[in-house]
């Protein structure tokens, strides 16, 4: 049976306070970590959960709603313990902040501007709000936008919290007329990697890999340094308002590759049986990579989280839902014999120090993660993979007026990184 789900969307902004009183937000984030605290308490003492919340709310310095807010998921994390194995008695002694829940025009509200900004005014105490506008990817913004205009759209609670000591507001949105179906209803399943200058697509069902493709697009690498560049020698030459112009362009530029490169890799994916498309959490990613200053600037604003997200919400407007898995080691694995070290991997040439297995690395990487995506998120098993099809390549024309794939080659089991090219019919 398939289960349909709303299709909801968690939308992250960044937070430019412009009430002079962000010390507010962080208190009350402070407030909120004593409600958990609190009612994790009474609960762990074996208070009926029907009067926890308005003996919590007689003390609490918060909205009442966000009281309500915060309590609920204090005991949704205890009915989670006893309800499944897998999940530790929640802490009554948390420490440091803990995110402010709110519902939508209760406890924060948001507005458009005729500027096309998104302001928002969070209550963080009784009578005392915070105000500013919301920044963050044009993606998520373009969402909202969209929510806070169409009857369609719901928008729901939200949570101010702070990230690395940055004030942050993550938003619920829902789709009223969209479903995707759950993710465990699959029977293909989708790995996706993302890298610099492509993307590496596989589809493993249970009868093994239905196919292959990598989508080439070097020009975002070589606009991105070109814009770089520019930026650079403007900046030195304290011409202010022609950097904002290029950044500009460069960021509507990015944009308009990773919406045309994720179309097309959701219509791809539309060929399989009932698919499940799986990328790698790189959450984290920007937090850990320290090579240097120059590969820093590289990898820190590489589009890896939109294109992710760009391919993310369009599938779920074609039904399709999307999983994502540890990136541990998926680029170093032999998907074939299951060996892993560094050494496998030599920067598009993959080759087996164990099995001798020969591959386009970001192809095999894409086999692994669709690997893990069954062994997450699937209740079928993966199959024994013993050989693997040829690598399909596609380049996206990086100008003029085709914009569809145009150059394509196939790449057999010994990848060679000069095949011969065609054009495509």
């Amino acid at each position: 049976m398939t289960n349909e789900q709303a299709l909801v969307k968690t939308l992250d902004f960044q937070l430019d306070i412009q009430s002079d009183n962000e010390s507010l937000l962080y208190d009350a984030t402070l407030e909120t970590r004593s409600v958990y605290n609190e009612t994790i308490r009474l609960a762990k003492q074996g208070v009926d959960w029907d009067a926890i919340p308005d003996r919590v709310a007689d003390d609490a310095n918060l909205v009442k709603n966000t009281t309500q807010r915060v309590v609920a998921k204090a005991l949704g994390a205890m009915e989670n313990y006893y309800e499944y194995d897998d999940f530790d008695l929640p802490s009554h002694t948390k420490d440091g902040v803990y995110p402010l829940r709110a519902n939508y025009e209760e406890g924060y509200n948001l507005s458009l501007t005729d500027d096309g900004d998104v302001t928002f005014r969070i209550s963080a105490k009784p009578y005392k709000h915070v105000k500013g506008v919301l920044e963050g990817d044009d993606a998520h913004l373009d969402v909202l936008k969209t929510a806070l205009t169409s009857d369609e759209w719901k928008i729901g609670t939200a949570e101010a919290l702070f990230h690395n000591d940055n004030p942050e507001l993550h938003v619920n949105v829902t789709d009223t007329e969209q479903t995707v179906r759950d993710k465990h209803d699959s029977r293909t399943v989708i790995g996706v990697d993302v890298n610099e200058d492509n993307v590496a697509l596989t589809a493993l069902s249970e009868d093994g890999v239905k196919d292959s493709l990598v989508i080439d697009f070097p020009e975002i690498k070589f606009e991105r340094h070109r814009y770089f560049t520019m930026r650079k020698r403007v900046q030195n030459a304290g011409k202010s308002s022609m950097h904002d112009t290029l950044e500009g362009r460069e960021k509507r530029f990015v944009r308009d590759r990773l919406h045309k490169v994720s179309r097309h890799i959701v219509e791809w994916s539309r060929q399989f049986e009932k698919p499940c498309i799986v990328f790698e959490d790189l959450k984290e990613m920007r937090d850990s990579i320290d090579y240097g200053t120059r590969m820093n600037r590289r990898l820190h604003h590489l589009p890896f989280r939109a294109l992710q997200y760009y391919t993310s919400y369009k599938a779920a407007f074609e039904g399709i839902p999307t999983g994502w898995i540890d990136p541990y080691k998926t680029s170093q694995r032999c998907p074939l014999c299951g060996h892993t070290e560094r050494a496998n991997r030599h920067k598009k040439r993959f080759k087996c120090r164990s099995c001798g297995n020969q591959d386009h690395s970001d192809r095999g990487a894409s086999v692994n993660i669709a690997v893990k995506g069954i062994e997450k998120h699937q209740d079928w098993n993966v199959p024994t993979l013993n050989t693997l099809p040829q690598v399909r390549k596609v380049r996206r024309q990086a100008s003029g007026a085709v914009d569809a794939p145009t150059v394509t080659h196939d790449t057999v089991r010994g990848y060679s990184t000069d095949g011969v090219a065609g054009v495509s019919g």
